[in-house]
C-alpha cells in the first residue's frame, strides 16, 4: 500500500532525482538533448525551458536524426 501511495504523491526526493537525470542528460547531450529546441530556441545541450518537459517538436527532430553518443567519445572530446 505505501508503495502505491508513494507513485501516487510524489517525494521531494523523487522530484529531486527526476531534475538530475534530466540535468545530466543535457550536459552530455544523451537522446533528445543532442538537438536544439525549435520551440523555446534552447541550442543542444540545454534543457527546455518547459520544467520537467521536452517539447515535442524536440523529440520529433531527436528522432528523425538519433545521433548515438557513447560516453568514451564524449571524454575524449573534452580533453581536446
Amino acid at each position: 500500500m505505501i508503495a502505491l501511495l508513494s507513485a501516487v504523491i510524489p517525494s521531494p526526493a523523487a522530484d529531486a532525482a527526476h531534475d538530475a537525470a534530466h540535468e545530466t542528460a543535457a550536459r552530455f547531450r544523451h537522446g533528445v538533448y543532442s538537438v536544439p529546441c525549435k520551440t523555446c530556441h534552447v541550442p543542444a545541450g540545454v534543457l527546455c525551458l518547459a520544467r520537467r518537459s521536452v517539447h515535442a517538436a524536440r523529440r520529433e527532430l531527436y528522432r528523425q536524426n538519433p545521433k548515438p553518443n557513447g560516453l568514451v567519445p564524449l571524454l575524449m572530446a573534452r580533453g581536446r
